[in-house]
């Protein structure tokens, strides 16, 4: 398990490829050598409501929520943390040439007995 979901406020349709950049986090979660493919969910939702800052219609967000399973040490969960924020800040950099974006990520480990999971992916992955 390791599920991202990403939030981002209706105004970046026309300045963001969300698609594209599901497809990257997705990569760059499984680059940290910490996640099997079979576990890995990416997710976008837009916004149509929204209130940020000083309310400008220009400004614009994108929140990131990284739930992973336990198991891995603070500094995996934290180096995980900073290529992802990294990774997505770079492919961003345009929108931090305007003084109306925030870009946020969260990484939260999830209480393991209460989680229930049914995957039949994995088992096509793992090749058994």
């Amino acid at each position: 398990m390791p599920h991202m979901a990403i939030e981002y406020s209706a105004n970046l349709d026309a300045k963001v490829d969300i698609s594209a950049l599901c497809t990257l986090v997705a990569r760059t979660i499984l680059e940290t050598g910490l996640f099997e493919p079979g576990a890995v969910r990416v997710r976008a939702f837009r916004t149509e409501a929204y209130a940020i800052a000083d309310r400008l219609p220009e400004n614009g967000f994108i929140d990131m929520n990284f739930r992973i399973g336990k198991g891995r040490s603070a500094e995996q969960k934290k180096r995980a943390g900073e290529a992802i924020f990294t990774t997505v800040s770079d492919h961003l950099a345009s929108l931090f040439t305007t003084p109306h974006f925030a870009l946020s990520l969260e990484v939260r480990e999830i209480d393991a007995e209460l989680s229930w999971k049914k995957n039949a992916i994995h088992p096509r992955l793992r090749g058994k």
